[in-house]
């Protein structure tokens, strides 16, 4: 199973899985920030279709942020794992807590990424979600649900690297799921990948409005400038 070189190597490779929906009327390219953004942007490209964020966020257990308990995306909507939430016992004020401070954080990049433009509109539309790889599928279930809430005609989800037991569970709430690479046993998302940095706000922003992105230095300045 070839891994990716970096997020670039996995948008391309996954355009090109999704290339027969070029073209597809009322299509539109929905990537999940930071990291799909950028195998979004590559999609789009290849698609042929308009682009932009499906704003989610994980809900991570507070005393271990990296494990999912939930999820909640644009339009209000929150999915919970009431079975992790049980196992733990987390309490409710604890759970509030998070969604709270997670909402702060959805509103800041909405003003950010999309610049004061209006709410989506997806209704009637083919939805294409793409992220960079999906461990326990949290946040994809949200943005599929926040989707189906605005509307959504049907919902393709695409991904560069997804287990099969997630890809199935997945494939239940949303209409196709494409994901590049299968592995029976995931690990973590960045291990499939040569290259995973930290997708920054400014290269998000590039993807999404690349007419208003900066110049580049020259390349003689820049090098003066790392010294």
């Amino acid at each position: 199973m070839q891994r990716f070189t970096d997020r670039t190597d996995a948008g391309n490779r996954l355009a090109a899985e999704l290339r027969g929906y070029r073209g597809t009327p009322g299509g539109i390219v929905l990537a999940l920030p930071r990291g799909g953004v950028v195998l979004g942007a590559a999609v789009a490209r290849e698609l042929h279709l308009p682009f932009d964020v499906c704003l989610v966020r994980k809900l991570g257990v507070p005393w271990q942020p990296e494990l999912a308990m939930g999820a909640l995306a644009i339009g209000e909507v929150v999915v919970l794992d009431d079975e992790l939430l049980q196992k733990l016992q987390i309490p409710q004020l604890e759970v509030e807590h998070e969604i709270a401070l997670e909402r702060l954080e959805l509103s800041r990049r909405e003003r950010l990424y999309r610049r004061g433009r209006g709410p989506l509109q997806v209704s009637g539309h083919t939805v294409f979600l793409i992220d960079d790889g999906i461990a326990t599928g949290a946040t994809m279930s949200a943005a599929i649900a926040a989707m189906r809430k605005l509307g959504a005609a049907k919902i393709i989800v695409g991904v560069g690297v997804a287990p099969a037991d997630t890809i199935d569970r997945i494939a239940r709430e949303a209409d196709t799921v494409v994901s590049v690479l299968e592995p029976p046993d995931l690990g973590a998302v960045g291990e499939w990948f040569d290259d995973f940095p930290s997708v920054e706000d400014a290269t998000v922003l590039a993807l999404l409005h690349p007419a208003s992105a900066p110049n580049p230095q020259p390349a003689q300045e820049a090098i003066c400038e790392s010294r």
